[in-house]
């Protein structure tokens, strides 16, 4: 193996990876349970199969997710013991992700093993959860974990917001006229949308700022949270192209019902692509501002140094002129003169 091919420490996922992907089971396990109890409680077959197609966003978006988040789990224990390469990384992290949705699939399969419907949904839900593996195998870890954390949060919002529905749909000026009902319905769907995307960008900007902290990694590139916090909403939209695409035909099958049936799964569907467009750039922007809030403008050591002017110095007080030179002539006279005058003296001493 080479050394371009091992996982980087700095790349690992996070340890509390095995946290997350209890998380991610829970809610996939909770969706999966819902979707199963809601169907089986229906009377007649029209009944159970637009049950099915109102069921099937919520759990295909849930396996995604936990497929992601379990596949991230045993990445974690495999590379605390040895490196993984690119495509021994890909094969673990999409296996993973396919065994778990065969799991998943099997709880919606034998509702009933002799209908095809059943079958459509239980193939949806597997190819979501080894979708969801597979991006484990980028070497990324620390975003995805972020962007699952994140969706987690997006469904409790949206849980808490559906347990309050009433409330809030007449804070929401529902009344009893149907245009203030769905006014009212319009507005619930892009508030939940919103909250969703603020709950999204800062959970990713929470979870990348934390693993920073525990690491000595570094952190990562500001579009890395800007990517995390828009995840929940990538998330949202690779499941409604996986419920229009592998369960297509549960949504024309519940369309066939009736032309009313048929009006409603439009709408509904236009309205989850909107609600992830929402989620996805109001994360994204969201997680873009919390990160740039953290940078500083650069410091005064940084900066570049401005050289100070020198300081002023004394000039040294000017030394005495040295006496100029006598003329060689006037010193030779003096030098004459001064030796007659000695002769002269040595003379009178004489006389």
């Amino acid at each position: 193996m080479s050394a371009q091919d091992t996982t980087p420490d700095a790349e690992r996922p996070s340890p509390y990876g095995l946290l997350l992907a209890l998380a991610a089971l829970i809610w996939m396990a909770a969706m999966l349970w819902s979707a199963r109890a809601t169907i089986t409680g229906r009377a007649d077959a029209e009944m159970e199969v637009t049950s099915t197609a109102y069921a099937l966003p919520g759990a295909v978006t849930a396996s995604l997710a936990a497929g992601a988040a379990v596949a991230l789990a045993l990445i974690t224990l495999i590379t605390r013991r040895r490196d993984l390469g690119s495509t021994l990384r890909f094969a673990v992290a999409t296996g993973t992700g396919l065994v778990l949705g065969l799991l998943g699939a099997i709880t919606i399969i034998t509702i009933n093993t002799e209908g095809w419907i059943y079958a459509v949904v239980g193939g949806t839900i597997a190819a979501a959860a080894t979708i969801g593996g597979a991006l484990a195998g980028f070497r990324q870890p620390r975003v995805l974990a972020a962007a699952c954390w994140a969706a987690i949060g997006v469904f409790l919002v949206g849980f808490v917001l559906n347990f309050f529905q009433n409330p809030v749909l007449r804070a929401l000026g529902s009344g009893d006229s149907q245009a203030s009902q769905t006014n009212a319905a319009q507005w619930f769907t892009f508030l939940q949308s919103f909250l969703s995307g603020l709950a999204a960008g800062f959970i990713a900007y929470g979870v990348l700022r934390r693993t920073r902290r525990r690491t000595t990694a570094g952190d990562v590139a500001w579009p890395m949270y800007a990517l995390a916090g828009g995840g929940p909403g990538l998330l949202l939209v690779v499941g409604e192209g996986l419920t229009r695409t592998a369960g297509s035909r549960v949504l024309e099958l519940a369309g066939k019902v009736s032309e009313l049936e048929l009006t409603v799964q439009q709408m509904l569907s236009g309205a989850r692509f909107n609600s992830a467009l929402i989620v996805l750039f109001v994360g994204a922007i969201s997680a873009t501002v919390a990160v740039g809030r953290t940078i500083r403008p650069a410091t005064t050591d940084e900066a570049a140094e401005v050289p100070e002017p020198a300081p002023k110095t004394k000039a040294a007080p000017a030394t005495k002129a040295a006496p100029k030179a006598k003329p060689a002539a006037k010193v030779k006279a003096e030098h004459d003169a001064e030796a007659e005058s000695s002769a002269s003296a040595t003379s009178a001493a004489g006389e």
